[in-house]
């Protein structure tokens, strides 16, 4: 049992074990790969949000200011009528605060305002009108030399603003530009409604990765103290190593895509942060959540998982070792009853005294071992039927024969009543198929204990020469002739005189089955030194040589209707008496019977 015991601790190592290990290594990797690809991609796609929602933001107030440019080129407006049309702009927009419309000296024509115009007093517009107005980037579905925009800056009222421009062709009385001043304050409220998690957020950056919007409220006073200031590079903080390498990335890889990154801030803990560039304006989205609490759901799944395969190694640890001596004991009692059902000992029982599954195996066993005995009586009961079946059909398969014999030569009679000889006939033959019918009867009542057939010295000519004529009636009804031949010195076996001539009475009637009319049945009797033999043959149809293999067994026929006992029958009488039979065909010539038995002296020979 050592080496047993050793190959069960190496089964369990390498079946369990192992692969639990290897399982739990997988999962750890995949848990937190699978988690942070879902992060990841769950944040990118607010990133992206936050990026069009700005665009689209942008977009709107350029393309109405194209719109009243657009409206002024084509009304050949007065400066008067441009100053009206300027006021009720500001009116149906409040995202302008101020509207002026200035010609290529960037003198103001017009404006919004009821004094003078503030926007062209801007040390922003000053900047920009020294370099002919040449403003930031063109957004989308615009010309670059139609509209422009400038960087964001802090307006007196300390709230984030920009100037757009858009160009007026030459309708007005001076071409120039529509120059209005936006307030992105309305950025800031879109980009502060966004939360990643509990402690995530989103920004939004200019082209040199200055600050514009933040999704802190706590922290949207560093765009103003930024601006204030007039620093563009993060003197408060703001403008960190993440964001500066999100900007720099950004500006190699090109619009449309995305920059991950995972850092360590200064201020201490992990952060997660993507950012993507906002198409047009050269601005960056990007969203920030502490890896604390993006990976938050991982790091208890992670704990969960680990302490689970710490629990199932012990466990498995203790159970092997526990549980090593009560498996051998059942697997021996299972081997034990095993060999012991294996050798025919059916009332064998294993007693396994556990709730475990080595219990539900041997209750198992011991359910199959009652089963297999319930099964050996049912196998013997059908048995019983089938014989029983097989036995009723041959005998019903006998009893019409002599019933044949007896209505053939009933019909022969109301011919030939007059014939002295052939009532005389017809009486024998009466007499000896009703003695075949009683019995039949005998056996009937003899199914439930079936008698041995008696065996008594027989003269084979004079019991062929019987059947014979008995089964001339049938052949001459069926046009055919019956023949036979008999051995010249007297041939004796030891023998049941009913049984072999139900077999040989079997035999002949097939062949006239078999046979077309005009044929030839023959039978015949040779001696040799140890046997005899009667011969039975036919010039019927023949039999396929597929069919000679199976030709004997039960239910198996070569004629359209039938049972297929005729053979069959005859074939266990002929082992009953320790005879043997063989058959052999031509297809279209016929067939031949060989009965043979062990010869016996002649003398003694009752029949």
């Amino acid at each position: 049992m050592k080496g047993l015991r050793v190959r069960f601790a190496v089964m369990l190592a390498t079946a369990a074990v192992v692969p639990l290990l290897t399982y739990g290594a997988v999962s750890l990797y995949w848990l937190a790969a699978g988690t942070r690809l879902t992060v990841v991609d769950g944040n990118l796609n607010v990133a992206r949000q936050v990026a069009e929602q700005v665009r689209r933001y942008i977009a709107t107030n350029l393309q109405v200011l194209q719109v009243l440019a657009a409206e002024l080129d084509e009304s050949h407006a007065t400066p008067g009528q441009a100053d009206r049309i300027l006021k009720s702009y500001v009116l149906r927009f409040p995202e302008f605060r101020e509207l002026t419309l200035v010609d290529g000296a960037a003198h103001a024509v017009a404006s919004s305002r009821l004094g003078a115009a503030t926007v062209t007093r801007t040390p922003e517009f000053t900047a920009l009108a020294s370099g002919g107005l040449a403003l930031g980037a063109a957004p989308a579905g615009t010309r670059a030399d139609q509209v422009r925009m400038s960087p964001v800056f802090v307006d007196g009222d300390m709230l984030p603003t920009m100037l757009v421009a858009a160009r007026v062709g030459g309708a007005v009385p001076t071409h120039g530009w529509i120059v209005g001043e936006v307030s992105i304050e309305e950025l800031w409220r879109m980009v502060g409604r966004i939360r990643i998690g509990t402690q995530g957020y989103a920004l939004v950056l200019g082209p040199d990765g200055e600050l514009l919007a933040h999704g802190d409220p706590d922290q949207r006073s560093r765009i103003v103290i930024d601006a204030q200031a007039g620093t563009r590079t993060g003197a408060t903080g703001v403008r960190d190593p993440t964001t500066t390498a999100i900007v720099d990335a950004l500006r190699r890889a090109g619009e449309g895509e995305a920059v991950v990154r995972e850092d360590e801030r200064p201020e201490g803990g992990r952060v997660l942060a993507i950012g993507v560039g906002i198409p047009d304006l050269g601005w960056t989205a990007v969203v920030w959540q502490p890896t604390r609490e993006a990976y938050a759901a991982a790091g208890r799944q992670r704990a969960e998982l680990m302490a689970a395969i710490g629990v199932a190694l012990l466990v498995m640890v203790l159970a092997g070792a526990a549980w090593g001596q009560s498996l051998i004991r059942p697997i021996t009692a299972l081997i034990s009853g095993t060999q012991a059902i294996a050798a025919g000992r059916l009332d064998s029982r294993v007693a396994i005294a556990s709730t475990s599954e080595l219990g539900t195996l041997g209750a198992a066993f011991n359910r199959m071992a009652d089963r297999l005995v319930e099964l050996q009586d049912s196998v013997r009961r059908q048995e019983r039927h089938a014989m029983f079946g097989r036995i009723a059909a041959g005998l019903v398969h006998d009893l019409s024969h002599p019933f044949k014999n007896v209505q053939n030569n009933c019909r022969l009679m109301l011919k030939m009543y007059g014939d002295p000889e052939y009532r005389d006939l017809f009486g024998r033959t009466v007499e000896r198929e009703f003695g075949t019918v009683r019995r039949v009867f005998d056996d009937l009542r003899n199914i439930a204990r079936p008698m041995p057939l008696e065996r008594f010295p027989l003269d084979i000519n004079t019991l062929v020469a019987g059947i014979g004529e008995s089964m001339r009636a049938n052949a001459q009804v069926a046009g055919l002739t019956i023949e036979t031949g008999l051995a010249g010195d007297r041939l004796v076996m030891l023998g049941d005189v009913f049984a072999l001539g139900r077999a040989c009475r079997n035999l002949v009637l097939n062949a006239i089955e078999a046979t077309p009319p005009t044929g030839t049945i023959t039978l015949t009797t040779t001696g040799l030194d140890m046997t005899v033999q009667i011969r039975i043959a036919d010039t019927g149809c023949g039999i396929a040589p597929e069919r000679l293999a199976t030709l004997f067994e039960d239910f198996e026929t070569t004629k359209r209707q039938g049972l297929g006992l005729g053979l069959a029958i005859v074939k266990k009488i002929v082992d009953q008496l320790d005879g043997t039979i063989t058959a052999t065909s031509v297809v279209g010539r016929g067939t031949t019977f060989v009965l043979e038995f062990a010869r016996v002296p002649a003398a003694g020979a009752t029949r």
